[in-house]
């Protein structure tokens, strides 16, 4: 059975820095991403890691990596700078395919989530 959890989500003043993981069990996954969703917004693409590289939303850029862990099967979203407006909860995503996926209809395994506060 594939799960993904999720862990690191906390509350953080704005400027700090936070670092999710997301353990996989079941299977290994060729591609793995984070995904953010605002209380009333859509789920939004935040970074992925795939064989070819890794992709952020431009937002993130410079202040968020994606890493991952091959022999621990675990994906890490390294955050800095965090913003009020990045406030949400944050799911780790993992698919088999080659290709790095932006969006969240492309992937068929999720995590539950974990909740990231930035405060002003």
């Amino acid at each position: 059975q594939v799960q993904l959890v999720e862990s690191g989500g906390g509350l953080v003043q704005a400027g700090g820095s936070l670092r999710l993981s997301c353990a996989a069990s079941g299977r290994t996954f060729s591609t793995m991403g984070w995904f953010r969703q605002a209380p009333g917004k859509e789920r939004e693409f935040v970074a992925v890691i795939g064989w070819s590289g890794t992709y952020y939303t431009d937002s993130v850029k410079g202040r968020f990596t994606i890493s991952r862990d091959n022999a621990r099967n675990t994906v890490n979203l390294q955050m800095t700078s965090l913003k009020p407006e990045e406030t949400g909860v944050y799911y780790c995503a993992a698919d088999s395919g080659l290709m790095p996926k932006v969006t969240p209809k492309q992937y068929d395994n999720w995590g539950q989530g974990t909740q990231v506060t930035v405060s002003s």
